[in-house]
């Protein structure tokens, strides 16, 4: 019976939650209609909070871990999908409680594969990966609700990340004003060279005496951090606003007012990229292969290889990790 490597996420009688390398057959992982060959993965901050229990991401032991994927499908029940076809696979609940990406080989249902646009690959596809994705998903809602380049200078958060440095490069390319929010400002260069206009220190931002409306300052704002910083961005924003909310690096918790929403029409977007309808999915995929491909970021990713993998969560965790980090699960002559 073939046998293959999978990285995979146990807890103990104690509670305790540790992961490690193990070898699976394909009857092993959880259900599902199509079988995917995995060519790469990638890490999200999601990863490195599941991967020793850190953030009770997961719901179910022992789960394979990795939030995404894309790769070759090697078999299908489903008869949307054939052998060969190229795909991405991520959110709902892979590595959450359904096997996921760290692993040579996924299986889920149809429903939640996405077919990769013709001219991204699958290391293309994770260069960008789940925060990828979750960045150009925001800034899709925002525009949706109204944002455009003319409206005014929009802030990113956390912007070194990977959801805030794929966010900063493509609302440059389409023309915005950015001002990239960061407490690495060591890290200026790096964010002028994403395309961001204006670098701001987070450390300079007095979020602890907000008044109900500040001075009206920025059209959009991409926000990964929570808690008071995003306070502070609602009340500062110009009338008909949009916060694009994408992460809780800072705080889960959110004091504000009604005041920013009754008096400037401001609006709070949540962008979940896991239950996103696949309709609006492969509407995100099919513009983030061209015109919102972000060169700078995929030029810039660090890639590693699957053995690695467990060396790099904790860098994650503080905070000390700029751009993205693919992981490469099968060799490189693997389609």
């Amino acid at each position: 019976m073939h046998k293959f490597k999978a990285y995979r996420t146990f807890q103990d009688e104690a509670k305790a939650v540790a992961s490690r390398f193990v070898e699976m057959t394909l009857g092993e992982l959880d259900p599902g209609d199509v079988v995917v060959r995995t060519k790469y993965s990638t890490i999200n901050y999601k990863d490195a909070l599941s991967y020793n229990g850190a953030g009770r991401i997961m719901r179910k032991y022992p789960t394979n871990a990795g939030i995404d994927m894309a790769g070759t499908v090697e078999s299908s029940a489903d008869a949307r999908f054939r052998r060969g076809d190229k795909v991405i696979v991520h959110g709902y609940d892979m590595g959450v409680s359904h096997d996921g990406g760290y692993s040579e080989y996924v299986r889920v249902p149809g429903d939640w594969v996405v077919r990769r646009p013709e001219s991204m690959t699958a290391f293309d596809a994770m260069t960008m990966g789940t925060a990828g994705y979750t960045a150009a998903l925001a800034i899709m809602l925002m525009e949706h609700n109204g944002l455009k380049p003319g409206n005014g200078p929009v802030a990113v958060t956390g912007a070194t990340g990977g959801v805030g440095s794929v966010a900063v490069e493509i609302l440059a390319k389409s023309g915005y004003e950015v001002v990239a929010i960061t407490g690495k400002p060591e890290e200026r260069s790096y964010l002028l060279g994403l395309g961001a206009k204006e670098v701001l220190d987070r450390r300079t931002i007095d979020a602890g005496k907000l008044k109900p409306l500040e001075k009206a300052t920025w059209a959009g704002a991409v926000d990964n951090l929570g808690g008071p910083v995003l306070a502070w961005l609602l009340a500062s924003m110009k009338v008909g606003g949009a916060v694009g909310a994408v992460g809780l690096a800072a705080d889960m918790k959110l004091e504000t007012t009604v005041a920013p929403f009754i008096l400037r029409g401001v609006a709070l977007l949540g962008a979940d990229s896991a239950n996103t309808p696949m309709a609006v999915r492969q509407k995100v995929w099919n513009k983030l292969a061209v015109e919102w491909r972000p060169d700078v970021v995929h030029d810039l990713v660090r890639t590693i290889d699957f053995d690695e993998l467990p060396t790099h969560f904790d860098a994650y965790l503080k905070g000390m990790v700029r751009g993205r980090t693919v992981v490469r699960i099968a060799p490189d002559s693997h389609p």
